[in-house]
């Protein structure tokens, strides 16, 4: 769940200029630009199945909301943001349509403050599940399909575009778990902070929402998150190989 609070038309500058800058660097460079064209599938994947999960969660804590507005679908056209998708495109992380929650309909056998954090965790651990299920997917073709299909052109398209989609689930589920609002990790962190952080960290959300854009438009989020990107992504890829005997 991605929103902010403050000006967009600031984030939205921002964001034309990043996008325009990449375009040009992929129209000089048409193997960049294939690449780019390969990872559009992987992005509808990516943030449907995110945002599906947020309303899944809040639904099955007894929150309606999600459902009544349409958003408990697989349609891609039903939880795309334009600027978060740009963003994952051509950034590397972005987000989708964030999903209408009510935290005061959650059963109450949980605090609102805990479903709140398990609706929030639910988009990011969908993604790191759907890069599992790929990464098995990318290493039964490497085993069973043969030689001849992965050379070829058809299955280097395939296992380029399973390659993509892995990828970009674990950007995106790794990226929300930053600990700053808007990102889900904000809300997943709240049950763990004693009373005098949190109301800390709610007095003080806006600083947060600043903080984020700056480590966001300087490329501090990406040095921050890429440890993480790269022990998830080499954990699961041994994963992979262990169980196909690679």
């Amino acid at each position: 769940m991605f929103n902010f609070s403050f000006d967009k038309r600031f984030v939205y500058i921002i964001i034309v200029v990043m996008v325009l800058t990449t375009i040009v660097q992929y129209i000089t460079n048409p193997s960049a630009l294939f690449l780019l064209l390969v990872s559009i599938p992987g992005v509808l994947v990516a943030i449907t199945f995110h945002e599906f999960a947020h309303g899944y969660a809040a639904y099955k804590l007894g929150d309606n909301t999600a459902k009544m507005e349409g958003r408990l679908s697989l349609n891609p056209l039903d939880h795309l943001d334009p600027i978060g998708t740009l963003m994952l495109l051509f950034a590397g992380f972005g987000w989708g349509k964030p999903v209408r929650v009510n935290p005061s309909n959650y059963t109450r056998k949980i605090s609102m403050e805990k479903g709140e954090a398990i609706v929030s965790l639910a988009g990011p651990l969908t993604n790191i599940v759907l890069a599992i299920v790929f990464t098995l997917i990318y290493f039964a073709i490497y085993k069973f399909a043969g030689i001849a299909f992965i050379t070829s052109t058809t299955g280097n398209i395939v296992m380029l575009l399973i390659s993509a989609t892995i990828s970009i689930n674990i950007g995106l589920g790794v990226f929300n778990l930053i600990p700053l609002p808007p990102l889900d990790g904000s809300k997943i962190i709240m049950p763990l902070l004693p009373y005098n952080a949190k109301q800390w960290f709610r007095n003080n959300e806006q600083i947060f929402y600043i903080v984020f854009v700056v480590i966001w438009i300087t490329g501090i989020a990406g040095i921050i998150i890429s440890p993480a990107i790269s022990f998830i992504s080499t954990g699961i890829m041994n994963l992979g190989r262990i169980i196909f005997g690679l």
